[in-house]
């Protein structure tokens, strides 16, 4: 049975977490990182002291997003792993790209959802909301072109941007109009395992 290690209000774990869902995988997911702690046998397990971190089978991996390149091209099938590189490459970009967002939106999530209001740096949040308005006009433009960032279909390469698209349509920061970004978060919250497992509340 695939483990998955990591707090389910990360990010990164609820990535892992929803894409096993998605896949009808059988897994236990255990609370690590955060309030949580990490003992001496996590850390052997991941010396970054990073979550989440999975074994399946034997193999431990950690790195987020190399866990869900691993379930899809051993669980996924044609589905989540085209065997075309071409049609592969669509979603696996945008993997790669949510990096860059996270980075855009990581001052307004920790000042509004980990810190007391009296220590929240607003002009910070401003910033960073408009930096992540900013990102998100991109994905707005190639959805204009296509309903999924995997393509034709939901795949791969939607789930680490859908889940932080939930972060940016719940926190209370201005956004400016994205019809398509809109319509495909709304979408995405119409799939059992992302309600289940990325909408929970932000903390």
């Amino acid at each position: 049975m695939l483990t998955i290690w990591g707090r389910l209000n990360s990010h990164n774990v609820k990535k892992v977490a929803w894409f096993a869902e998605e896949l009808e995988l059988p897994y236990e997911r255990h609370d690590i990182g955060g309030k949580f702690g990490m003992d001496a046998e996590y850390l052997a397990k991941n010396p970054n002291a990073l979550i989440p971190t999975i074994e399946d089978e034997g193999l431990v991996l950690w790195e987020s997003n190399a866990i869900l390149r691993y379930l899809a091209s051993r669980y996924g099938g044609e589905r989540y792993w085209p065997a075309d590189p071409q049609q592969r490459a669509i979603g696996d970009r945008w993997m790669d790209w949510q990096f860059g967002y996270a980075k855009a939106q990581y001052d307004a999530f920790v000042n509004l959802v980990r810190r007391a209001a009296p220590d929240r740096d607003m002009s910070a949040v401003a910033r960073s909301a408009a930096a992540a308005a900013g990102q998100m006009a991109i994905l707005e433009d190639y959805l204009t072109e296509t309903p999924w960032l995997s393509g034709e279909d939901f795949g791969i390469g939607d789930i680490p941007m859908g889940v932080y698209a939930h972060s940016f349509f719940t926190l209370d920061i201005e956004r400016p109009a994205l019809p398509n970004v809109s319509n495909w978060y709304r979408r995405l919250t119409g799939r059992s395992g992302y309600a289940s497992q990325v909408m929970i509340p932000l903390t």
